[in-house]
């Protein structure tokens, strides 16, 4: 017989969390929907029940204990992973729903315009794309795959390599014309550069770029300041500059003839694209046949 697993009562896990997780017994309240003192007396009764003070009370705040800290962990990946389980059982059977993650940019640049080929070929798979810079955890999500720029060390998904990248100028036609000679990176600084700005440390700007090749961005330089990518690249493509152009988001645009490459010089990224799949939750039919196309149309290498 097996012996039956030793829990603190549930509702007082999920109080005692709640007030973790946000700092405040009030905050826990609002959101769980009950009262302050609800949240207090459950609390009190987890702390009872273990023996121990989950919380330091200071005046107006509260502080968690090195025990609170360990079950707090404990406590939020094993509600992860009950959330995962119950959107995985209760959406609908539809083996033809597909949810994907990407940035604005990549969704943008390089899978919107390649979605209609898929759907030629699965035209019984629903397609839903979620564009957003800060990427939510996958395993507590409702998403399939998300593609990601980065490392490929992520804790929540098990991320396997699409194919990096390569960062030089771009700009359009008519600029390019009107623009004159440039030929290597240290001419680029006499140009109007456009820029995206981001605390995004994977990112490569312009002074990383140009320090690759040993020129030092000039303190006061002309151009135009981005919030986004997709932004700069717009500019770009007006004319009213030279950008940083991915080639993996550009390629496109390149092809067409609405961007050139203005030099020779390029920077090999250091960090790739992958595409991550949750690890605790099984893999649907869908997804497995968006993998398969993937890797189909995706080079590994810059060649």
């Amino acid at each position: 017989m097996v012996a039956r697993r030793k829990l603190p009562p549930l509702t007082a896990l999920t109080a005692f969390e709640a007030a973790a997780r946000l700092a405040s017994f009030t905050k826990a309240a609002s959101e769980l929907g009950v009262t302050q003192a609800a949240v207090s007396r459950q609390v009190h009764l987890l702390e009872e029940t273990l023996g121990f003070p989950m919380f330091i009370r200071l005046h107006r705040r509260i502080e968690l204990t090195e025990k609170g800290k360990t079950l707090v962990s404990a406590a939020q990946e094993a509600f992860d992973l009950i959330a995962a389980s119950v959107s995985e059982i209760t959406k609908e059977d539809h083996v033809g729903e597909l949810t994907i993650a990407a940035s604005v940019a990549f969704s943008q640049f390089w899978l919107l315009p390649r979605m209609p080929d898929f759907s030629r070929e699965h035209p019984d798979i629903n397609l839903r794309i979620v564009t957003q810079d800060s990427m939510p955890n996958i395993e507590s999500s409702d998403l399939d795959i998300a593609i990601r720029f980065g490392n490929g060390m992520w804790s929540d998904g098990q991320a396997e390599l699409l194919f990096d990248d390569e960062i030089f100028p771009v700009c359009s036609q008519d600029f390019m014309r009107t623009a004159g000679k440039i030929e290597a990176p240290a001419d680029l600084v006499a140009h109007p550069l456009i820029a995206n700005v981001t605390s995004d440390q994977t990112w490569t700007g312009w002074s990383e770029w140009l320090a690759a090749f040993s020129v030092e961005l000039p303190k006061k330089t002309f151009g135009l300041r981005c919030s986004f990518y997709t932004e700069a690249i717009s500019a770009a493509l007006n004319g009213q500059g030279i950008a940083l152009g991915w080639r993996r988001l550009v390629e496109d645009l390149l092809l067409q003839g609405r961007l050139v490459q203005l030099t020779d010089a390029t920077v090999k990224t250091r960090n790739a694209y992958f595409v991550v799949i949750p690890k605790r939750r099984r893999q649907s039919e869908a997804a497995r046949q968006f993998l398969a196309w993937l890797g189909k149309i995706s080079d590994p290498s810059l060649g």
